[in-house]
C-alpha cells in the first residue's frame, strides 16, 4: 500500500514538472515571437521564461487557474436567491414575471420558452 502511494506521488511530481516545462517552453517560445518585434525586447532563453513564469504566478496568485477570478463567481448565489423570489411568489405573479422576462428579453435559450413557443405555434396553424 505504501508503495503504491509512494509511486503516484512521483508520477504526480513527474507531471508537474512536465507541466512546468511545457508552459515555460510556451511562455518563452510566444515571447521570442512576439516581444523583440512588438516592444524591441531582447530574446529570452528557457529558464528567464520560467522565472517570468514563476513570478507571474507569485503576483497574480496560485489557485485562480487561467482567468483570475473565474466568470460566474457568485452565479449560484444569485440563482438560489431567484429560486427563493421565485418560490415565494403566487402562481400569477410568476407567470407574470416570466411573460414580462419574455419581452425583455426574447426567447430564452436555457428554459422551455422555445418548447413553448413551438407549441403556441402548432397550435396556430
Amino acid at each position: 500500500m505504501r508503495t503504491f502511494w509512494i509511486s503516484k506521488g512521483i508520477k504526480i511530481l513527474l507531471i508537474v514538472i512536465l507541466a512546468g516545462a511545457l508552459m515555460s517552453f510556451a511562455v518563452m517560445m510566444l515571447w521570442n515571437w512576439l516581444m523583440p518585434v512588438v516592444f524591441n525586447a531582447r530574446v529570452i532563453s528557457f529558464w528567464e521564461a520560467l522565472g517570468i513564469l514563476a513570478l507571474t504566478k507569485l503576483l497574480f496568485g496560485f489557485n485562480r487557474g487561467w482567468g483570475g477570478k473565474h466568470w460566474g463567481h457568485g452565479h449560484y448565489y444569485g440563482k438560489e436567491k431567484m429560486e427563493e423570489r421565485l418560490k415565494n411568489m403566487s402562481p400569477e405573479e410568476r407567470e407574470s414575471f416570466r411573460n414580462e422576462w419574455k419581452q425583455r428579453c426574447g426567447m430564452w435559450k436555457h428554459g422551455n420558452w422555445y418548447g413553448e413557443k413551438k407549441q403556441e405555434a402548432e397550435i396556430k396553424e
